[in-house]
């Protein structure tokens, strides 16, 4: 085989090697990354149930208050009704004293409704609490497995990285350059092989000239439909033809 084709046959190879790193990293950060995801939820839901009960400890004050009014009132109202003098302000009185005496029971309603609120709110957040502790003590240890994986991953990259230096290091410029012209729009499909006499990068059938010339394998062969650079597999039926 030409040996400038197989030099960016190899650099192909080479740089599908490289953009698998990156699935890796992300699969390798995925158990982590889901941590994180559910601590933060954790604490935004703490932080709005926080919120919740601080605006209904507010209508409690404000009921308390009313309720407290209300009170008064009623006291004032029993001190009146020694000072009535007709049938009319005695029916004016007990009609106030029957509403004060509802907006009373409503006021306790409502104060018992929003105590059991918060109750039962404050509750979800210890909950919640516990849970963000028990997720904040798995995020150390992950992290840890995490960090030792991408050490592996990033010394296995290290390692392709010098090999595709010496490579583009041997090769021409002009090769190099044809390489990365095609690259730009075929990432890692720049180099495919030829199967059942079809470019598996368009998977369009090449004609017997074309055909005959990547078998041989002399130059550097490019697919007529896409551009691509071809290259006959080993294992291909059509070695030997």
């Amino acid at each position: 085989m030409n040996k400038h084709l197989q030099q960016l046959i190899d650099l192909s190879m080479i740089d599908k090697e490289i953009d698998a790193f990156e699935p890796q990293i992300e699969e390798a950060s995925l158990q982590y990354d889901a941590l994180l995801a559910a601590k933060k939820g954790v604490v935004d839901e703490i932080s709005s149930l926080t919120q919740e009960i601080k605006d209904e400890q507010l209508k409690k004050q404000k009921n308390e208050l009313h309720l407290a009014e209300l009170s008064a009132k009623l006291v004032e109202n029993s001190k009146k009704s020694a000072e009535i003098k007709t049938e009319r302000e005695m029916k004016s009185l007990q009609l106030e004293e029957e509403i004060a005496k509802e907006q009373v029971n409503f006021a306790n309603e409502e104060i018992a409704r929003l105590e059991k609120l918060i109750a039962h709110k404050q509750a979800k957040i210890d909950e919640l609490e516990t849970k963000a502790s028990d997720i904040e003590g798995n995020l150390s240890t992950v992290k840890a497995e995490v960090d030792i994986k991408l050490g592996q991953i990033d010394e296995e990259r290290k390692e392709v990285f010098a090999k595709k230096q010496a490579l583009v290091g041997a090769m021409n410029q002009k090769g190099l350059s044809f390489y990365q012209k095609i690259r730009r729009w075929a990432k890692n499909t720049t180099a495919v092989p030829v199967r059942n006499q079809a470019c598996m990068g368009c998977y369009m059938i090449v004609s017997d000239k074309v055909y005959s010339d990547v078998i041989k394998g002399e130059d550097i062969t490019t697919c007529p439909h896409c551009g691509r650079i071809l290259f006959l597999e080993p294992s291909s039926d059509a070695v030997g033809a």
